[in-house]
């Protein structure tokens, strides 16, 4: 229904609608029936608020944020609070997948003030000069235990604002707020390789297998880094929980047991309910680790998991050889419904299974009801029981007769380059994947890179209008590295290199790497819900260093490097993706030579090389030459013995 909904709004006038009718973004049109006279983040709007002398309230989320849908619900219909919100205040919402920048930049404002992360929806409420006085999350309709709601907050901030004296304390308050004191002995720790081993070890919590003790994230950067430090350091312990995390992110509640795929997070410690998303990114970045984990172990489970969650992809969210954004938790009127069973259902999907008892035990605890009185499978086990795969048909064969949920169908450049990336990376497993990755960066060339420019988004059948952000450049250039390592065709490195240089010259100024060439925004080093940009085009810059032996690249990342050098000291393995990019330069990326039949044929043998940072690179002899960026090292007609000296 929202689906038709959406397109009702693009392609017919609407009666009653806000201005927000006028916009593509789907989480924009979600609001754009709702009493409350929203409008987009636009010059107009701050325009409007200084020429009536409104502050202005706005509302950051994304189309699948489940909480964001319960204020709209709750608040953003009601007509009482609507009409205080249209009185006394301009009111912006922002899709933080549009204006992914804006949302990060509002989000360290609330860090900030509050001592603890933000989140999604974000309420912030500033001045026409966009100066913040009042910032929160979500805000109920009436007052509860935790939060203040709008029926009077609304009249409060009115009065505040009324008040010039009390207001420009409170926007002091929040401007002036400095961040927490670091402790001065965090300063002390070194870059070593021990260092980065120990400070992984605190991170990972043995009890769960995971990162954190609340919620689970798969924290995808975090957990390449493990496997990184496996490699390098050949620790066991490291050994155990990194494959112990890779086994129970798949047979426990991350994972969707019945048609593949990951969800976003588990609410719980254990891995047990997640937040029913399912975003392209998370598919996109544990796609590679799962290859990877099969290529290490020969595990078949982590190779039909990558099988699977392709499969999942391409069904859900590809159309034209590109890929929809993300799909709802909400289906049916309930969270979770399309991906919960009832008793009676998982009974059914084993009603002809020999193996049912194994399944059931297997399933535990679930098997009694686990959400809102119904099962979101989890196995106890350390593998998938006997009689799983007819339990997966049956499962889906009873999900066909359900309503999927609503799909953000933006189709985001970095997102995309993502999911390209990780087919690349999956023929090791089938090379049917490269050739669906090689259209699918056709596709993606073709709609989001015109006139050599870069762009961030659209939504089918609409040319991109946005310009990229760093995010964009990072990723596509990966990609476009990956598809190189791939079918070795030079003009995708000359392409990588051609969008580096239009990235510097866009988003980076002295020293500094920003997310977008408005807001002043720097590019932050947050890996939780998918690689920061900053980090990825640092490891971009290294790899094309390696691969065009560029001493000039080489002093870009150390230079980039540098300028975060404080922070990596201070968190270490907090910052994932920056500690490998370090690891990556301090140890040297291994270029393999050879010419493209050898470098193609042996695909397989080379990724299961175990030291991280390996590249390929197409030259015209037949045998093999390791070199770093300074110097060769072992040149052999025996791919194995060259394989030997690199581990």
């Amino acid at each position: 229904m929202k689906i038709l909904l959406l397109l009702f709004f693009l392609y017919f006038p609407i009666l009653n609608a806000n201005e927000l009718s006028k916009e593509t973004s789907p989480y924009l049109l979600q609001h754009a029936t709702n009493p409350v006279n929203w409008m987009s983040w636009s010059a107009r709007a701050f325009a409007k608020a200084k020429k009536e002398d409104k502050p202005i309230f706005v509302s950051i989320g994304y189309s699948t944020c489940h909480w964001c849908h319960v204020m709209e619900r709750e608040s953003f219909v009601n007509e009482k609070i609507a009409a205080l919100l249209n009185k006394y205040f301009i009111s912006i919402k922002v899709d933080k997948e549009e204006m992914p920048q804006l949302d990060i930049y509002y989000q360290n404002i609330y860090k900030r003030y509050k001592k603890h992360v933000g989140g999604w929806p974000l309420s912030v409420f500033m001045t026409p000069q966009k100066k913040v006085f009042y910032i929160t999350t979500y805000i109920p309709p009436h007052r509860e235990s935790y939060a203040e709601g709008f029926d009077t907050l609304l009249e409060r901030l009115h009065r505040l604002y009324e008040n010039k004296q009390t207001l420009t304390k409170e926007i002091s308050t929040i401007a002036n707020t400095k961040k927490l004191p670091t402790q001065k002995e965090k300063s002390k720790k070194t870059l070593s390789l021990k260092a980065m081993v120990n400070s992984m070890k605190k991170e990972y919590e043995p009890i769960y297998e995971g990162f954190g003790r609340g919620k689970k994230f798969p924290e995808a950067a975090k957990l390449t880094l493990l496997g990184d430090l496996t490699e390098l350091s050949h620790d066991k312990e490291l050994k155990r929980d990194y494959f112990s995390m890779l086994d129970v992110m798949v047979l426990r509640g991350l994972y969707d047991h019945a048609e593949g795929g990951f969800f976003r997070y588990t609410t719980d410690a254990a891995w047990e309910i997640p937040h029913f998303e399912k975003m392209l990114y998370n598919q996109a970045e544990l796609i590679p680790l799962y290859v990877r984990g099969y290529a290490l172990s020969t595990k078949e489970l982590y190779r039909d998991v990558v099988v699977e969650t392709i499969q999942m992809v391409e069904k859900r969210f590809k159309s034209d050889n590109l890929y929809f954004s993300a799909s709802d938790a909400d289906s049916m009127g309930e969270e979770g419904g399309y991906f919960t069973f009832t008793k009676k259902e998982i009974d059914k999907a084993l009603e002809h299974n020999p193996h049912a008892t194994e399944i059931k035990d297997a399933i535990a605890f679930s098997y009694e009801g686990n959400f809102h009185n119904k099962i979101h499978i989890n196995f106890e086990t350390q593998k998938r029981p006997e009689g799983f795969y007819a339990f997966q048909k049956a499962l889906q064969k009873i999900r066909a007769k359900k309503t999927y949920p609503f799909i953000d169908k933006k189709i985001n450049t970095a997102w995309n380059s993502m999911m390209i990336e990780a087919l690349y990376k999956a023929a090791y497993i089938d090379e049917k994947y490269a050739k669906e990755a090689n259209k699918s960066l056709e596709a993606l060339e073709h709609l989001m890179l015109r006139k050599r420019e870069l762009y961030h988004q659209t939504i089918p059948k609409h040319k991109p209008k946005q310009k990229g952000l760093l995010e964009d450049y990072a990723f596509f250039i990966s990609a476009l590295i990956a598809s190189y390592e791939n079918n070795y065709d030079e003009q995708r490195l000359a392409e990588a290199e051609y969008l580096l240089s239009q990235a510097k010259e866009k988003f980076y100024r002295d020293g500094i790497w920003y997310l977008s060439e408005d807001l002043g925004v720097k590019a932050d080093l947050n890996d939780k819900y998918y690689t920061s940009a900053l980090s990825r085009i640092i490891e971009d810059i290294i790899k094309l260093s390696a691969l065009k032996e560029s001493f000039r690249y080489e002093k870009l990342a150390q230079k980039s490097i540098e300028a975060n050098e404080a922070t990596l000291k201070r968190k270490l393995a907090k910052v994932p993706a920056l500690a490998n990019d370090y690891l990556m330069q301090k140890r040297g990326v291994f270029v393999l030579k050879s010419n493209k039949n050898n470098l193609i044929n042996n695909m397989q043998t080379i990724r299961k090389v175990h030291y991280p940072y390996v590249m390929t690179l197409q030259e015209d002899y037949n045998d093999y030459l390791v070199c770093t960026l300074r110097k060769c090292f072992v040149k052999s007609a025996n791919l194995n013995a060259v394989i030997k000296v690199m581990k």
